[in-house]
């Protein structure tokens, strides 16, 4: 096996292309910045529609768990949309995004969710599970974001014994997930 000192490579620091904050420079930060460039520029949302890296915390059998939601969208003052992204594979984080849509905000289960891996991406209706978009292209646009949410259902997610489920979904899916500004899940590696 070879001894890999790092599984990120951190190139340093860049500024959050929505909040301006300083943040941690790596690939997956990168994608996640051209991801709110395409909402801004080619979407035309405005960078106070959106809320970058929002966390939901969760604590199972002794296995805490922080789940980064990477942008969430406000239109008309609602989250009805939730973007998570992650290298790889966009169907196997499908449930993970759904639950998170479920449980992140307290008065209602935000309508949809995006996966994506920066090349491709899936909008999720949240209520079915189902794939109801699949390409960057059809992440809803402000305008359309506009008669969206007018006909999309912000039904309250109150039942605990399924917030719970959903809870401990984002647990089991996300234990794996890290590192900036974390504490690294891989055994060995210097980050945890």
């Amino acid at each position: 096996m070879a001894d890999i000192p790092s599984h990120h490579y951190i190139y340093g620091t860049c500024a959050d292309y929505i909040t301006g904050e300083t943040i941690v420079d790596t690939d997956d930060e990168r994608c996640r910045q051209d991801l709110a460039r395409l909402l801004v520029e080619e979407k035309g949302y405005a960078k106070k529609d959106l809320e970058p890296r929002l966390s939901i915390e969760t604590l199972y059998n002794g296995q805490f768990v922080a789940s980064t939601i990477d942008i969430t969208v406000r239109e008309a003052g609602k989250r009805f949309m939730l973007l998570r992204f992650a290298p790889g594979s966009i169907v196997t984080r499908e449930r993970s995004a759904i639950a998170a849509a479920r449980v992140l905000e307290p008065a209602y289960r935000i309508p949809l969710a995006v996966v994506t891996n920066g090349r491709d991406a899936e909008v999720l209706d949240t209520g079915t599970g189902k794939v109801i978009g699949q390409g960057l292209d059809k992440i809803p646009d402000k305008k359309a974001a506009e008669y969206l949410v007018k006909s999309l259902r912000f039904e309250p997610f109150d039942d605990e014994t399924k917030k719970d489920r959903e809870r401990r979904i984002l647990n089991a899916y996300d234990v794996e997930i890290c590192c900036a500004g974390g504490p690294c899940a891989l055994p060995g590696a210097p980050e945890g």
